[in-house]
């Protein structure tokens, strides 16, 4: 929608029609309280939910053939749960963005309790607070389907607005984006075909999935399978997961903003009024989302300035239900949101506060959080030592997957107070180097594994001793590793 309301006016006359046609077609929704938080300094944040119901945005059933196209079932599957989260982070000073995803099945408290359920996967604050809202329109006596399926929306989208913003730590949502597994689609065919990279062939009778090494170019169906792959029914051995999902949505964005900008897209008018007509059929938007302003500032990411950041979890757990969700440290996610964004935390986390099942606290607390990237083909390294380091009195960070292979080992401090914290840390490894490092995280230290890395005996009967589950610890995302500046692979 940005980019569509900024670049429609390049086109003096026919543009400004155009962008006055979105303005009055767009769906709009007043879920957002006017009493919520608003960000300061002039900070934008914009969360963005993907829905998935098989329903338009009025909660009528699609058309058959795009059902088919789909390969994701008719409008008896699926639901309201927001399977796709990302809250966009525009800075007021026009520097870098930050798009952070929040995984779907991260198990979260529910500030509303909706249908009397406190604690879920945070995906689903938006299905159970619409069949609440549902129930009671109904015993009301309200029989208009589309009054019913509007305000029953909007209780949702209002459970999910406030779960993630308190999972966040007070995060100010200003606006949001909603848009559903058809829009996504139908936008799909305007810009199609669009190019992606992968590492490996894929295949998934699932999704539809089938796809091959390198850059190929993919039409809207396509397009709809990328992002919604999870498994691999011919390469068990790529272990793919629901976080690998957050990354092709991450990739397929990049590619697009890329690729949008050098085709030059939107001095077409005739796919400008085709990108118009998807955007006011299956897109809702808070009523106080004035695109105008709003597209003059987020056209930047056009450029590239933008970095993607996907949540960490600790690890795949189930919930008293026996349903599979991630097990997250609430404190950890706060800390490394504030970072990214400088959002208001009302409560700092408490520096003593464990990751969850990673055992005691010895005394004797040292200074830093330690996160681990491991930049080598040996799948877990990141994990064990997080999870050897938990009991010497670092706090465990976040771990991820360097994008190149290393030789050696290193570790990065922020500034030169914390050298004496790297040391510490580098007598516990065996003596990798030390190296000063700005972009590392004020009171954070970075330790690269490279392929010289090995357990220090020491370390290691510090720990708990014992080894986690194969299936408890999942492959850590690349936290930074999608590249904005053209078309990133992706596995």
């Amino acid at each position: 929608m940005a980019v569509v309301s900024s670049l429609v006016l390049t086109v003096t006359g026919y543009g400004w029609s155009q962008y006055q046609d979105l303005l009055m077609g767009i769906g709009r929704s007043d879920a957002i309280r006017g009493d919520a938080p608003k960000s300061a300094s002039g900070d934008t944040n914009i969360l963005i939910m993907g829905l998935d119901s098989r329903l338009d945005e009025n909660g009528h059933p699609l058309p058959s053939e795009i059902y088919q196209a789909l390969h994701a079932g008719d409008q008896q599957v699926g639901g309201y749960n927001a399977n796709v989260l990302m809250l966009v982070h525009l800075p007021g000073d026009g520097s870098r963005a930050t798009v952070i995803s929040i995984p779907r099945d991260d198990y979260v408290s529910l500030p509303g309790a909706p249908d009397g359920i406190a604690k879920g996967k945070i995906k689903q604050a938006y299905g159970f607070a619409f069949d609440q809202e549902h129930r009671k329109l109904v015993a009301a006596g309200v029989t208009d389907q589309a009054s019913l399926e509007q305000q029953s929306r909007d209780a949702g989208r209002q459970e999910e607005l406030d779960t993630v913003a308190q999972f966040l730590g007070g995060v100010p949502i200003d606006h949001f984006v909603e848009v559903t597994m058809v829009a996504f689609y139908q936008l799909a065919q305007v810009v199609a075909p669009i190019t992606v990279c992968l590492n490996e062939d894929t295949r998934d009778s699932y999704s539809g999935a089938n796809f091959h090494r390198g850059y190929q170019q993919i039409d809207a169906a396509q397009a709809v399978a990328f992002v919604r792959q999870r498994r691999d029914n011919a390469h068990p051995q790529l272990n793919f997961t629901d976080l690998d999902r957050e990354r092709r949505q991450q990739a397929f964005i990049a590619s697009l903003v890329y690729q949008l900008k050098q085709a030059g897209t939107f001095l077409n008018p005739v796919r400008l009024r085709e990108l118009i007509t998807v955007v006011k059929q299956n897109i809702a938007a808070d009523t106080g989302l004035e695109l105008l302003p709003f597209a003059q500032h987020a056209s930047l990411l056009s450029g590239g300035n933008i970095t993607f950041t996907t949540l960490p979890i600790v690890r795949f757990g189930t919930d008293p239900a026996g349903e599979d969700v991630n097990i997250v440290d609430v404190p950890q996610i706060q800390a490394l949101v504030h970072n990214l964004i400088g959002a208001h935390i009302p409560t700092a986390p408490d520096p003593t506060s464990p990751v969850p099942g990673s055992g005691p606290k010895q005394s004797g607390r040292q200074s830093g959080t330690v996160d681990v990237v491991n930049a080598t083909n040996r799948n877990g390294l990141a994990a064990g030592l997080e999870h050897a380091l938990a009991v010497t009195g670092f706090t465990p960070g976040v771990t991820s997957n360097a994008r190149r292979y290393r030789n050696t080992t290193i570790i990065y401090y922020p500034a030169p107070g914390s050298a004496a914290a790297a040391n510490t840390l580098a007598g516990m490894l065996g003596g990798p180097p030390t190296e000063l490092d700005a972009t590392v995280p004020a009171g954070h230290l970075r330790v690269v594994l490279g392929a010289d890395y090995t357990m220090p005996a020491t370390l290691g009967a510090r720990s708990t001793g014992e080894a986690s589950p194969p299936t408890s610890t999942p492959p850590a995302p690349d936290l930074n590793s999608v590249s904005t500046t053209g078309i990133p692979c992706v596995t």
